[in-house]
């Protein structure tokens, strides 16, 4: 699904609920597990937020890696080396991508996408768009993406989320599904 609206609205606010990052009121359920039933490092391991901007505490790339996935690495232009890269010789883009593969490998149940490409050139753009869709289909994982772009979310959601400051509208938006082939093993 995709998410757009004014700036401020409060769409990374509802993502950041969603992964139990904030206080909320209500109930927050992943099939039949409520959020507060579980420890909230459990919950946000199923519910994997990837903000606007990622997060980074340690020196290096590999030090925030157990194990290196080639092919995930790959598809977002990334060989081994990447692991001995110093966190603050990256651009915005490359961190970014290296993000989305941290939070991929933890194989999440639902992912709360907050702008993931907003940093990221066409080529990374479609990239990242084709491996977070292949890892939906593959996982058959709900998706909630934040986009500015209404042409992204045209080419990676099928529903689309609409908040202005007094409603909201959901409607039917991108392609069709059938037939799926992705990039994931």
């Amino acid at each position: 699904m995709g998410l757009t609206g004014p700036s401020g609205i409060g769409k990374s606010v509802l993502l950041k609920a969603l992964a139990d990052m904030l206080p909320h009121q209500g109930d927050i359920f992943l099939g039949d597990i409520e959020c507060q039933s579980i420890a909230a490092q459990h919950w946000r391991r199923k519910v994997a937020l990837l903000p606007a901007e990622s997060q980074w505490w340690y020196e290096t790339v590999g030090e925030h890696f157990q194990v290196f996935d080639d092919v995930l690495f790959a598809l977002l232009g990334f060989t081994k080396e990447v692991l001995e890269w110093q966190i603050s010789h990256l651009s915005s883009g490359e961190k970014q991508r290296l993000a989305c593969i941290r939070i991929l490998m933890n194989q999440p149940e639902t992912l709360l996408l907050d702008e993931p490409t907003a940093n990221l050139d066409h080529s990374n753009r479609a990239q990242l768009e084709l491996l977070i869709t292949d890892y939906q289909h593959k996982h058959q994982i709900p998706v909630i993406w934040i986009s500015h772009d209404k042409e992204q979310l045209n080419r990676v959601c099928q529903q689309l989320l609409t908040i202005n400051n007094s409603h909201y509208d959901v409607s039917h938006i991108g392609p069709e599904q059938a037939g799926y082939d992705g990039v994931l093993a």
